[in-house]
């Protein structure tokens, strides 16, 4: 990842692209501070994933930078923002969209055979796992959890959860 970042800072270098270059030397930057404090805490060096984290949270401030721009009536400024988050966003993983979102969570749901709100987390660390990078998790925390919610039977194939607010779910009680 940062190679690709490196080789696309010198091909913006060589056809004088100042916004590109800009933001390319940001992205570095961010990576490069992440790192160091990742150094410093012991680790040796910054997983992709963490460089996909830094880059996902970078994207997301400039579309808000750019709608409040837009709000308060500076669209250029507005624009240089979404400038700025195309260019980064070429560094990052396709999305996956909302159709096929609500299909691979209620595959995972399956798969892992999720049976109530309470297995929400093991869902989302499947998912993270499988989909690094690729979708907005907090969209995808709340599909799953509203699958799981209505039961999950129709959508997932799994049997609906009728186990909450028993006193057997907390270890105590009567087993069924």
């Amino acid at each position: 990842m940062r190679e690709k970042i490196s080789a696309a800072l010198k091909a913006a270098k060589s056809t004088d692209q100042k916004r590109r270059i800009a933001t390319l030397r940001l992205m570095q930057t961010a990576i490069n501070d992440r790192e160091t404090a990742a150094r410093e805490g012991g680790r040796d060096g910054l997983p992709d994933a963490d460089v996909l984290e830094i880059l996902h949270k970078m994207v997301r401030q400039r579309e808000i930078a750019a709608k409040e721009f837009e709000e308060s009536g500076q669209l250029d400024r507005a624009d240089e923002e979404r400038v700025e988050r195309d260019i980064i966003a070429e560094f990052l993983p396709a999305q996956i969209d909302e159709a096929e979102l609500r299909g691979i969570c209620e595959a995972t749901i399956r798969d892992i055979e999720a049976q109530g709100l309470r297995d929400i987390g093991r869902c989302m660390s499947t998912l993270k796992e499988r989909y690094p990078g690729q979708m907005d998790f907090v969209q995808a925390s709340c599909l799953v959890k509203d699958i799981l919610k209505s039961g999950g039977a129709a959508e997932t194939g799994t049997a609906p959860d009728t186990s909450q607010g028993t006193v057997s779910d907390h270890g105590i009680g009567n087993e069924r």
